[in-house]
């Protein structure tokens, strides 16, 4: 029986409004299922030019490129927005006097906008969830991954290990930047304290979250797809396997391509990011004629693409979270083989949803596609094993439903 609940006033917090990544998508479709229940969303976060157009949204915070080169003025500033941002905290008070939010849903607002915003929630007696979407909040540059394997080097709070370890973008200044945010937030200010409860997309997080010594309440919620799941699986007769999403080292791109040079395999490549120049130059320099860059893609397009793969490849080398890439093709009948870390193993059941494989391990992977290519029968099957798990244990009703119940538990 599907309950009702009384409509609120929610103020949906997201530094990208914008589908930029994973945690910007849960956290649009979130508030896109909230609307749909007759609920307000409030949307708040960073001004962009892929913004929609919202209400409120001269009361964001100033677009910020952290990566963009700038004067000794502008870094300054920048440091000081990221330690603790008065602009943020000025609007967000403005904002919050104007629409009177009954709870506040907070997903990744770190730098851009800074936890400055938690004062005013405190101030005006909001209470306020966090859907955390990375480890930000133990480790200082967000991935818990160095030197290509995952580093646990800062548990119980010993953030310096960045600084020594220059674990923010190879920078030594960039590193001590984040060693002191997080001494600030996490020990001086303990403002982080201000949250009422955290939501974990995945069991993986939250237990790891806990190992690293973090001792706040977390809950677990896993992201949900919207109703695709509707179309029947199909034979797939190419030979395409694919990869979408962001393009960076700790996905483990490289690694894929080497999995499928010299197969009868095409590996479509979908996706922008900072490691994408360095792979197509090794491509290139390797002379491997079966991987094909594809950019950037959304809606059907990526829809067609995913349903005309013999398999979808999460080969991740870092503590992947609920990653959305797994959900998206189950939904539309199409296995996953992933790699066997972090959250990815809660989702890719061997032999049942999928295949896995040892992390960074090129022969384990190209076993696996082997296997793939020369049975189609039982990739068929995975595909609508894959599709009803999806439809049973991660869909919008089970998770408005609970979510609704942590709303109500946190305004009492």
């Amino acid at each position: 029986m599907r309950r009702s609940y009384k409509a609120m006033k929610v103020l949906l917090i997201n530094k990208f409004l914008y589908a930029k990544g994973g945690g910007a998508i849960s956290t649009l479709n979130t508030g896109r299922l909230l609307s749909a229940k007759s609920h307000k969303v409030i949307y708040w976060g960073m001004e962009h030019p892929s913004n929609p157009a919202y209400p409120n949204q001269e009361l964001f915070v100033s677009h910020v490129d952290l990566n963009k080169p700038g004067s000794i003025k502008e870094k300054i500033m920048i440091t000081l927005n990221i330690l603790y941002s008065l602009e943020a905290k000025k609007k967000i008070d403005k904002l919050v006097k104007r629409e009177r939010p009954d709870v506040v849903h907070l997903n990744n607002f770190a730098h851009q906008i800074s936890p400055s915003i938690l004062d005013v929630f405190k101030k005006y007696d909001i209470p306020v969830v966090m859907t955390i979407r990375d480890y930000k909040l133990v480790c200082p540059s967000y991935t818990m991954f160095l030197h290509g394997q995952p580093c646990e080097r800062c548990r119980d709070k010993k953030f310096y290990w960045c600084f020594i370890s220059k674990c923010t973008k190879d920078s030594r200044i960039k590193s001590f930047i984040n060693m002191l945010e997080m001494y600030l937030h996490h020990r001086l200010l303990r403002i982080y304290d201000l949250i009422d409860i955290y939501i974990s997309p995945s069991l993986f997080l939250k237990q790891k979250l806990y190992d690293m010594g973090f001792d706040k309440k977390i809950v677990h919620l896993p992201n949900f797809v919207a109703d695709s799941c509707s179309t029947l699986p199909q034979k797939t007769k190419t030979n395409a396997v694919l990869y979408f999403g962001r393009i960076s080292s700790e996905k483990g791109i490289k690694t894929l391509i080497k999995a499928v040079r010299g197969l009868d395999i095409e590996l479509r490549i979908l996706g922008t990011g900072p490691y994408e120049d360095a792979l197509k130059q090794y491509v290139k320099t390797e002379h491997i004629r079966n991987v094909f860059f594809l950019g950037y893609k959304t809606g059907n397009e990526l829809t067609g693409e995913i349903r005309n793969a013999l398999v979808v490849v999460v080969p991740s080398e870092w503590y992947e979270n609920n990653p959305r890439t797994v959900l998206e093709a189950f939904a539309l009948g199409i296995p996953v083989v992933g790699a066997r870390i972090g959250g990815i193993p809660e989702l890719v059941l061997d032999n049942e949803t999928g295949l896995t494989f040892e992390p960074g391990d090129i022969d384990d992977l190209k076993e696996k596609l082997i296997y793939c290519i020369n049975n189609r029968g039982k990739l068929f099957q995975m595909g609508k094993t894959a599709q009803g798990f999806v439809r049973e244990n991660f869909n919008q009703v089970q998770y408005y439903d609970k979510l609704m119940k942590i709303y109500r538990g946190v305004r009492g």
